[in-house]
């Protein structure tokens, strides 16, 4: 029920971004210009209609001193680092060797090249954690030779657009810093949350894998011409495995035992990922130019939202829209668990038009104090969101993944196998959602053991 006129501001305001959000306008700019424009509407109601809502050019200038606590915050610096790290770690070759060498190895068992993707994907989500990058590299990597070797081309498709989605969960995850930021609760706990989702995601895209081989064979066959298992490809396989192994080792340790701070970790993995591209020989000038542009426009484009949605989330409070929100919220008659459900529902939908950056910086600081109010734990509900944007990220038909899937996919695999293959997984997906409201100890068990 609206309690205060000012509140229909607050919804002409949301529905009016949510509309114009279908022009292509870049998301930052647009909630920053809505945000100027409503308060002038605001303005001139109050000067000429004599109708003050509650927003004048006073109130909004407070967005200065927001942005500047957002630059001002320690905690995230880590973004820039954790995004290097990944590009850089993308630069070094590590992914094509572990390709190489895990093929061979899992060669002999039916589904063992999807296997490969799996455990390289894993692999890639703890150390690069950026989607789109994730997604390509495997797309690039695995698909040709499951397809060489006579793998079903949607099967192929389902457990690249899968696999790579991963990185938004498994720490060290720039989403999961974000949203640490925006509800208030430690990056530490965040990350030993996500550990077991994350690697039980990882579990069942494996188990999925091996029954659908043995109950329908001729869609993951095991390689006719693959070598034997020798101690040598053993070696080689460790060779490849080790280094980015314990870079992800030093970065979660360091959080997990207290030895650093997730921001002086994000610096030890970015300069652990940039030995590693040095030890390889990778590392060019002309790569680390190209590393160092990537990051600053990635670490742009998020700050560029930090401003827009920090604009935005101002104006929108000053209409009421936070006590809106709340109300709404709060009437629902399902109780907490009904609560986060809707709000999981919302994140679901919003995955579809937009990115999981503008949705945790839209969403996040609107709900948190409701939740809070509610006593619902924030770690099991941050680990829940990040599995249901995951989630949206491979739904059809607007899954952002299987657009990037898409574009790199060899000739002949259409829109319609790639949407084909994925529906397993997606399906694997809400089970694991499901697993973690049901069962809130996958995520609190670890932080509680931790940190108490």
């Amino acid at each position: 029920m609206i309690s205060d006129p000012a509140q229909y501001m607050a919804i002409a305001l949301f529905v009016s971004f949510v509309t114009l959000i279908f022009t292509g306008f870049p998301v930052a700019w647009l909630m920053a210009g809505l945000a100027v424009v409503f308060t002038a509407i605001s303005v001139v109601s109050d000067t000429y209609l004599d109708t003050f809502f509650g927003v004048d050019w006073g109130y909004s200038s407070i967005v200065v001193d927001r942005i500047y606590a957002v630059m001002n915050n320690w905690v995230l610096v880590a973004l820039p680092m954790f995004v290097f790290m990944g590009i850089m770690m993308d630069k070094s070759g590590i992914a094509e060797d572990l390709m190489t060498d895990l093929a061979k190895l899992f060669g002999r068992v039916r589904g063992g090249l999807a296997i490969t993707v799996v455990v390289i994907g894993v692999l890639l989500a703890a150390s690069t954690g950026i989607i789109g990058a994730a997604v390509v590299l495997l797309a690039i990597l695995g698909i040709p030779l499951m397809l060489k070797h006579n793998y079903d081309a949607s099967l192929a498709c389902g457990v690249v657009c899968a696999t790579g989605t991963l990185g938004i969960l498994i720490p060290p995850s720039i989403m999961l810093v974000l949203m640490a930021d925006q509800i208030r609760v430690s990056v530490g706990d965040l990350f030993m949350g996500a550990m077991l989702p994350g690697l039980m995601l990882g579990g069942l895209y494996g188990i999925f894998i091996l029954l659908y081989a043995w109950l329908k064979p001729g869609a993951a066959p095991a390689p006719k011409d693959a070598e034997p298992v020798t101690l040598g490809l053993f070696l080689n396989v460790l060779k490849s495995t080790i280094p980015p192994a314990l870079l992800i080792i030093a970065v979660l340790g360091s959080i997990f035992f207290g030895i650093a701070t997730p921001t002086e970790a994000s610096g030890v993995g970015a300069l652990g990922a940039m030995l590693l591209a040095l030890a390889r020989r990778r590392l060019s000038f002309d790569g680390f130019r190209d590393v160092l542009r990537g990051t600053m426009r990635t670490t742009s484009y998020i700050f560029a939202l930090f401003v827009g949605a920090t604009a935005f989330a101002l104006v929108l409070r000053g209409f009421g829209g936070d006590e809106l929100i709340e109300d709404a919220l709060t009437a629902l008659p399902y109780g907490p668990d009904g609560v986060v459900i809707v709000i999981l529902l919302i994140a679901f939908l919003l995955g579809f038009v937009l990115d999981w950056i503008e949705i945790t910086l839209i969403l996040l600081p609107l709900i948190a104090p409701v939740l809070l109010g509610m006593d619902v734990n924030l770690v099991w509900f941050a680990i829940l969101f990040a599995v249901t944007l995951q989630t949206s990220f491979i739904t059809p038909p607007v899954g952002f993944a299987l657009f990037y899937m898409k574009g790199v996919a060899p000739k002949g695999v259409d829109t319609m196998t790639i949407y084909k293959g994925i529906i397993p997984f997606m399906i694997i997906q809400l089970i694991a959602v499901s697993l973690i409201f049901i069962f809130p100890k996958l995520a609190t068990w670890l932080p509680a053991i931790a940190y108490g």
